[in-house]
């Protein structure tokens, strides 16, 4: 969209400049709203669980941004060709679940004929103008916390090769149902400089995303990256989606990896996530208290490492 000539709005806080979670358009000085769109095909074998995990995934991108998830609207491509209408039935009873679980309301939808299923969410929230967080403006001495663990991408994919065992992938998908409501809720209160959700680019990615035209840098403790069960070995085993690969080519040459780093980390960390964790940059003295409380509520949160002055706009792993 380089080339494009975009209208110009000074209410438009947050557009396609930078690559923030979702737009954010100031309706009066308290109100803003958070518009966001996404959509993906299966990932699961469960039409109903798919439905559930499209939907969290959908919202995350506006608890992100600090804002309130408000209405959605049904994105749905299907082939009524090749599968029963049931199946889209069951996607969208899971989908309608999470949304009552959410408090958001289905506003309506839009559906087309296609040759494979995909479904996700237009969604609409709510945010003070003030108070919308950025990908962006992490400080020099903030702490690094991320509520969820990495992993989802490895591990579906060794559930389509048939190699994944029946527990890691529940503890997968309850990750990939989980909504980031909780840890968006939590972080409502304290100086959140910076924050993100992990999704298709992987930590490694959307870190860089973070550190894009900034004075920082990051340091990551491969250590107290949260792991989901069973995606060191299946990584280790070479069952890696080819987003993986994608994301290590291109953000791979930001990102300097210690001698020390284990290889089934290395690759974690270009992972793409679907429905992953918020990712924050706060005070140390707050993010400690954070990941805390976030654990007490069953949540997988770890601080993975520190903002530093050294280096801008590079991560390095330890």
């Amino acid at each position: 969209m380089s080339g494009l000539r975009l209208p110009e709005d000074p209410n438009l806080l947050v557009g396609l400049h930078t690559s923030d979670d979702a737009g954010v358009y100031r309706l009066d000085e308290r109100t803003a709203l958070v518009q966001t769109v996404d959509f993906f095909t299966p990932v699961v074998d469960d039409p109903e669980t798919f439905g559930r995990i499209a939907v969290a995934n959908s919202l995350s991108d506006v608890y992100a941004m600090g804002g309130r998830p408000l209405t959605a609207m049904n994105v749905i491509g299907f082939p009524t060709t090749r599968l029963d209408i049931g199946v889209l039935q069951a996607v969208l009873r899971g989908g309608a679940a999470k949304l009552r679980e959410a408090g958001v309301a289905l506003a309506g939808g839009h559906s087309v004929e296609n040759p494979e299923l995909f479904y996700g969410l237009s969604v609409t929230g709510l945010v003070h103008p003030d108070w919308v967080w950025r990908n962006r403006g992490a400080r020099p001495g903030d702490a690094l916390v991320l509520s969820k663990a990495l992993g989802t991408g490895v591990i579906t994919t060794a559930l389509k090769g048939g190699l994944a065992a029946a527990g890691d992938v529940s503890a997968a998908v309850a990750s990939m149902q989980t909504l980031n409501r909780q840890a968006a809720e939590r972080a409502a209160d304290l100086a959140i400089h910076a924050a993100t959700d992990v999704t298709g680019f992987g930590l490694a990615g959307h870190a860089c995303e973070m550190l894009a035209d900034q004075p920082v840098g990051f340091e990551l403790e491969a250590g107290a990256l949260p792991l989901l069960a069973g995606a060191e070995g299946y990584a280790a085993q070479g069952l890696m989606p080819g987003g993986l690969h994608r994301n290590r080519e291109h953000f791979g040459p930001r990102v300097e990896l210690g001698p020390d780093v284990p290889a089934a980390v290395r690759d974690l960390l270009f992972d793409p996530q679907t429905s992953g964790g918020l990712l924050f940059a706060l005070p140390a003295g707050q993010a400690a208290a954070l990941a805390e409380e976030l654990r007490a509520d069953g949540l997988p949160a770890a601080l993975i490492g520190r903002v530093t002055a050294d280096h801008p706009g590079r991560i390095l792993v330890r």
